[in-house]
């Protein structure tokens, strides 16, 4: 269990939305905690694959290498 205190005009916010789309404020708190975890996860991914520095390749090179050229 989670408890989270919202600013006001937040609250407000969140509030009008719910009423107005017949979902629950804890539907859309989940939805935007689990898109932000998403989020900062592929931003720690890609920090960590870019000091991999391995060798990369344009869209354009992979296109030609898979034959995709238009």
């Amino acid at each position: 269990m989670l408890g989270v205190r919202l600013e006001p005009d937040l609250e407000a916010r969140l509030d009008r939305l719910a009423r107005k789309t017949g979902r629950t404020k804890s539907f859309y708190a989940k939805e935007a905690i689990r898109q932000y975890i998403e989020d900062c996860e592929d931003y720690l991914l890609a920090v960590e694959v870019s000091k991999r520095n391995e060798e990369t390749f344009s869209l354009e090179e992979v296109r030609r290498e898979l034959g995709l050229e238009s």
